[in-house]
């Protein structure tokens, strides 16, 4: 429960002080879209079966348990940190209030070779977040997120291709390293 509650403050801190939106609205459609998906399969869906008194993680401390815990840990940081990283990266190239895009270098852009590493990054974190509670709800969110952000890092890919085209350079994976 604490990396889910820590993953969404993170997003409620990038939201209000990081992210520069070229769109003053969003279609009304996706209102509902984005709200069944956090309230229903990320809230509702976790909590019932994660933070039900029944719930049976095994959550020992014992040898076998400590290094998976650990890695879990590891992952949901190191998938934090690159994700916020990216974002960082992304808000710099737009100036406050401006629409004007660039193509992101620099950074985790330079590290891991694909189109949006933030999505790569956000798929690490919930990685890490299935790792440590182990439980199917958490298997069913991230396998929803990972393709619905499958498909916005496609968009993103021929987006910039199209706005910048040989000047975008390589072409690279769009989302994970050597697979998509």
């Amino acid at each position: 429960m604490t990396l889910i509650v820590l993953h969404f403050a993170k997003r409620e801190f990038e939201t209000l002080f990081i992210h520069r939106f070229s769109n003053a609205t969003m279609p009304f459609f996706n209102i509902f879209k984005n709200s069944a998906h956090y309230w229903v399969l990320g809230g509702l869906n976790i909590a019932l079966c994660t933070y039900s008194p029944s719930f049976n993680c095994p959550t020992t401390h014992a040898a076998p348990y400590r290094w998976w815990n650990a890695v879990a840990v590891l992952l949901f940081v190191v998938g934090e940190l690159g994700n916020l990283s990216a974002h960082i990266t992304l808000m710099n190239l737009r100036s406050a209030g401006g629409s004007e895009r660039g193509i992101p270098s620099g950074g985790v852009f330079s590290i891991v070779p694909v189109t949006c590493p933030n999505y790569f990054f956000e798929i690490v974190a919930w990685i890490g977040m299935w790792m440590a509670n182990r439980s199917w709800s958490t298997a069913i969110f991230l396998a929803v997120a990972g393709g619905q952000m499958a498909v916005w890092a496609r968009k993103k890919e021929s987006r910039y291709r199209r706005e910048f085209g040989g000047s975008y350079g390589k072409r690279r994976f769009v989302m994970v390293p050597g697979i998509y």
